[in-house]
């Protein structure tokens, strides 16, 4: 199985701007030695289809593949050992999920389209927000290390081997919402683990819950899976 860590990222910065501009480039910049950087830079295309591009490419160059969001800051030192351990355990990794899945269910850790949260012994994970350290808060979810039904796409990571033989893609119908929420029902199906690792990062943004473009993904979603 391949050993070689390759983080993919879609960015509409350019491929100069992305090391200067954005929290993923400029923590990047720290470990140059220790991953590949598949960029798909000044991106309009939606992420699923990015990241099927990035899979199809390791059919002859098997790799870890990291699908992470550009507003990431990795503040963990040994994030590619982290990924590493994570990948002996389960077949996808993420930061933070659900342990199980209800119906009609909008993300990961909401029971409904009314934000309502999830109970703290189903969910997993921890990531912390904001633009500069300290945090502005830390999310502690729940313990990490846990097996579960569905991960955040903040960062998602898997051998491409495993992805190629399991057939798992992503669904290129969705764009930026509910893309992670279909890709982990789709992994489930094909019967790989998914599960949750601590690996501390520092995330930009909250999400965008509630929106016009998250509404219609919603309903994509459910029209897809029925429940």
């Amino acid at each position: 199985m391949s050993a070689k860590l390759r983080v993919v990222c879609a960015t509409r910065e350019t491929h100069e701007d992305f090391s200067a501009r954005t929290a993923l480039g400029r923590s990047l910049a720290l470990y140059a030695a220790l991953f590949e950087l598949r960029l798909f830079p000044s991106n309009s295309a939606g992420l699923p289809q990015v990241y099927n591009t990035a899979i199809r490419e390791s059919a002859s160059d098997p790799a870890i593949l990291v699908f992470v969001h550009d507003d990431v800051h990795l503040l963990d030192f040994y994030w590619p050992a982290r990924i590493a351990q994570g990948l002996a355990k389960f077949d996808v990794l993420g930061l933070a999920g659900n342990r199980r899945r209800v119906a009609g269910q909008p993300a990961w850790r909401f029971l409904d389209d009314n934000f309502t949260r999830d109970r703290r012994e189903n969910l997993s994970g921890v990531v912390a927000h904001g633009r500069s350290w300290p945090a502005d808060y830390i999310s502690a979810y729940g313990a990490p290390g846990q097996e579960v039904k569905l991960l955040d796409g903040v960062l998602l990571a898997a051998r491409s081997e495993t992805l190629l033989a399991k057939q798992v893609l992503f669904d290129e119908a969705f764009d930026f919402h509910f893309y992670d929420l279909d890709f982990c029902r789709t992994a489930e199906i094909r019967g790989l683990r998914m599960g949750t690792w601590g690996i501390s990062v520092m995330h930009e943004s909250d999400g965008a819950f509630g929106t016009p473009g998250w509404r219609l993904g919603y309903q994509r979603y459910l029209s897809k899976w029925q429940t």
